[in-house]
């Protein structure tokens, strides 16, 4: 692990840490000792989530803070790093974790689109451009995780809205990554998480127990710590259901759609199911 960010003088922002992964990112923060700034649209679950927290923190409730924050809002984000600064002087870690998952389809209303792309995409944008100066501007060490998904790499069929914006947060995190590594004297590095199957209240879809094939947030984040420690930037989860084996296999499979000429999500195409199982078996 990062020692010289993720330590008990530092300081962690999270962006929709009133639950799931977020939620389990600011625990595990706050258990390491760190001071928090947990952040989310949602009034009600944060009050929650910052008790949650300082329970969590050998520190107490003098390491947390909750805001409101609408990650859609320019304004709101530019509130919620000076209330960080207010509160505890510094920003060390920032995890643009934010989502929503309302569903959507190709001729679906604006209105999903613009929530999805403005939230997922949109919002990982402000989020990181509201932050990171300052934090460049200290000198310090620190890490900028963004929360991607699978969906925006593989793209399956079932909701595009949600896999344009993720795609657009991957494309966009390897670029703050390569920005910050050609940034003479800077020591921030950028990570990009990419979760597996979570059982998470955005993907619940309904469900009050947790579906045998998924991690739970605190497994998820545990991973991610493990990769931060090594320094990855992608950090890509396996689940119950999923191995890395067969998640770089169905990645390898997408991107050759473009190599080899095939019809977009050629995996999902009837003329190509036989060739993607013996592909998946490491056969084709």
């Amino acid at each position: 692990m990062n020692h010289i960010c993720i330590q008990p003088s530092r300081v962690a922002i999270v962006t929709g840490g009133a639950s799931g992964i977020g939620l389990a990112a600011c625990r595990a923060f706050a258990g390491l000792g760190l001071s928090v700034v947990v952040a989310d649209v949602n009034a009600e679950g944060l009050a929650r989530a910052v008790e949650d927290i300082a329970a969590a923190s050998p520190r107490g409730r003098d390491a947390v803070r909750g805001l409101r924050c609408d990650v859609t809002v320019r304004e709101d984000l530019q509130m919620l790093e000076a209330e960080a600064r207010d509160a505890f002087g510094r920003v060390d870690i920032l995890m643009a974790n934010a989502a929503v998952q309302p569903g959507s389809d190709i001729l679906g209303p604006d209105d999903a689109w613009d929530r999805i792309l403005d939230t997922n995409l949109h919002g990982v944008i402000r989020t990181v451009q509201a932050v990171l100066p300052g934090m460049i501007a200290d000198g310090h060490p620190g890490l900028v995780i963004v929360t991607g998904s699978k969906q925006g790499i593989t793209t399956p069929p079932g909701d595009p809205a949600y896999n344009v914006a993720k795609a657009g947060v991957k494309a966009f995190a390897e670029a703050v990554q390569h920005d910050l590594r050609n940034r003479p004297g800077c020591r921030i590095s950028a990570h990009l998480l990419i979760p597996g199957f979570v059982f998470t209240p955005l993907t619940a879809n309904g469900r009050t127990e947790r579906p045998a094939g998924a991690w739970t947030p605190a497994q998820t984040v545990d991973f991610m710590m493990q990769g931060l420690a090594r320094g990855d930037f992608y950090i890509l989860c396996p689940d119950n259901e999923v191995t890395r084996q067969v998640d770089e296999r169905r990645m390898l499979w997408a991107a050759s759609d473009i190599i080899e000429n095939r019809p977009p999500l050629s995996r999902w195409h009837p003329d190509y199911a036989d060739r993607f199982e013996a592909f998946l078996r490491g056969a084709g």
